[in-house]
């Protein structure tokens, strides 16, 4: 027996419990990454102007030196004390590898980046994490965790991801203090900052400034950093890693910025300092727990840190959602968008989440139970015309775009079965089946209400309520009054008002007539969904009694619902 079969490869221990790198998001999609914190991207005439250099930048591992000294001389330094690396994040790599051994230490103030304690843990290093939740950064602390074995102590300034800065002094006293070890300046939100720290940093004998391009200047795509320090430091960092980290392309466009970005660069840097500012002071206004922050986001702690990122990406917004560890808070970081209709979009998404001002509810599968009515005149108006449909077929159907119409979805559903009929016919033989007639009720006798009025005369008591639904007014009015809650919703609207869901237009109509901007959606179809999200209202999901849950929440999510319930009593966990 050969048992060479049942070997294999067996990776170094230091990888142990380490994880790729990855972020939790909501489950509703979004357009708008304020979860990044990703720069303005540069102008497409850019990519014109590098065009005209050739396919020389493609096949080529030639380099000059270009980027490097347009760098050195930007901060006041020798060419020979910085190194282009693949973003920021190859540049603490290599210092891991140069200056962690197995018995050597990494001193972290935490909260921080997530991938600096990976690097250090795949050099083998023992890491010492000194807290930083917040405030002035613990120098005294710092100081006191070194030993004869530390090899590196971090300061990243503005830290990640609370925003918190160390100052001038405090890397002056580190260096000094402990000279033996490398003090790593991580300077990725440095542009950010009120005070630069490379002047200080790049004075310093043990001191390694680590900056990149991929936030103020806006090239996260390029992966284009730097390594700035001593000359036996950075020669050392490049042999601690392979010849050509950056391609040709990146070093051309990254050169090319450089020499023309600065007006742009300076001006989105105001503009993040001034939204930075806004942003806090509107969190605080909203009751959240924003900390002072010197980098391109605000962090900051909510009641339900979790149902506000969802929320969020309901509006199509993705927030960073940061974990309750290493003595912080579970919170969110926001990156600030540089721009006023991103911001603008920002702040409806918040205010609206934490100051809503309306409730507005869809009617059939919501209010109304109708698995007996309209989802069973769907199915025995197609077995009138010969073909059977199931609940998982009506489901189904009720998920695809422009499903608001039941008379529609009934016409559709004997189509896709090879059945053509005329919308007006179909019609006739659901209403007559829903209806009924003298001496024979019709399926809407069997119709219910799903919550309880007392958790609608509740709810209308902390602010009004609206109908957004698909029925004809009729319909609707009779609903409501034989279920003794007509009292309760100060306006609905109806299919006589305004188009069909998904267009906004029904929604916006109930905010008009309301005299509101922010309110808050309960739908239980996608187009339910679609509809709030275009209206800008935050859509959220329902599951009526007998639905499909798996499949249907997965509809609902990525129609864009925040959240999907099962019980609509879980709004008073929700609201503020």
């Amino acid at each position: 027996m050969d048992e060479s079969r049942d070997k294999k490869p067996v990776p170094a221990p230091n990888l142990s419990g380490l994880k790729g790198y990855s972020v939790p998001r909501a489950p509703a999609p979004t357009d708008l990454p304020l979860d990044r914190n990703e720069g303005e991207a540069p102008p497409s005439a850019l990519l014109v102007e590098l065009a005209a250099l050739g396919p020389a930048l493609l096949n080529s591992y030639e380099k000059d030196r270009g980027l490097e000294l347009r760098v050195a001389a930007m901060l006041g330094v020798a060419p020979n004390q910085v190194l282009a690396t693949a973003g920021g994040d190859e540049a603490i790599d290599r210092a891991f590898r140069v200056y962690v051994q197995p018995d050597r230490e990494v001193i972290v103030p935490t909260p921080t980046f997530e991938m600096l304690v990976s690097f250090a843990r795949l050099s083998g290093g023992v890491i010492k994490r000194v807290p930083w939740p917040e405030g002035a950064f613990p120098l005294e602390a710092t100081i006191a965790a070194a030993t004869p074995r530390t090899g590196v102590i971090v300061v990243i300034s503005p830290n990640n991801p609370t925003g918190a800065i160390a100052t001038a002094d405090d890397l002056r006293r580190l260096s000094a203090a402990v000279p033996h070890a490398l003090l790593l300046v991580d300077l990725a939100y440095g542009d950010f900052a009120i005070e630069d720290l490379a002047p200080v940093a790049t004075q310093l004998p043990n001191a390694l400034i680590i900056l990149t391009l991929s936030k103020a200047w806006g090239l996260a795509g390029l992966r284009v950093g730097f390594a700035v320090g001593p000359r036996e430091i950075i020669e050392r960092l490049g042999v601690a890693g392979g010849p050509h980290p950056v391609s040709k392309l990146s070093r051309a466009f990254a050169e090319r910025w450089l020499d023309v970005g600065g007006p742009r660069k300076h001006a989105f840097v105001a503009r993040v300092r001034a939204e930075r500012v806004a942003l806090a002071d509107l969190l605080a206004a909203l009751g959240a727990a924003p900390l002072p922050s010197q980098a391109n986001f605000v962090y900051a702690r909510f009641r339900d840190a979790v149902w506000v990122r969802d929320a969020a990406a309901g509006f199509g917004i993705a927030l960073r959602l940061v974990t309750g560890k290493d003595g912080v808070a579970c919170g969110l970081r926001i990156t600030c968008p540089g721009n006023d209709a991103d911001f603008g979009r920002l702040q409806h998404a918040l205010q609206t989440t934490l100051a809503p001002e309306a409730l507005l509810f869809d009617m059939d599968g919501v209010l109304a139970d109708v698995a007996l009515s309209y989802r069973t005149a769907i199915a025995e108006t197609a077995r009138s015309f010969g073909v059977e449909v199931t609940p998982a077929d009506i489901a189904a159907a009720k998920a695809a775009d422009g499903a608001n119409d039941d008379w529609v979805v009934t016409q559709r559903l004997l189509a896709a079965r090879g059945v053509r009929v005329d919308l007006a016919e179909a019609t006739v033989r659901f209403e007559d089946i829903y209806q009924g007639a003298p001496g024979r009720p019709g399926l809407r006798e069997k119709e219910t209400l799903i919550p309880d009025p007392a958790l609608l005369r509740e709810l209308a008591a902390r602010m009004p309520l609206g109908v957004v639904t698909g029925r004809p007014r009729d319909d609707a009015m009779r609903f409501l009054r034989g279920a003794g809650v007509a009292e309760l919703f100060r306006v609905v609207i109806c299919r006589e008002d305004a188009p069909l869901k998904p267009d906004p237009a029904p929604v916006r109509l109930a905010l008009a007539r309301l005299g509101v901007r922010r309110a808050w959606m309960i739908g239980d179809a996608p187009d339910d969904i679609r509809a709030a999200r275009a209206a800008g209202v935050l859509p959220l999901g329902f599951l009526p009694p007998g639905t499909p849950r798996a499949e249907v929440t997965n509809w609902l999510h990525q129609a864009g619902a925040a959240r999907v319930l099962d019980r609509l009593d879980q709004l008073k966990e929700l609201l503020p």
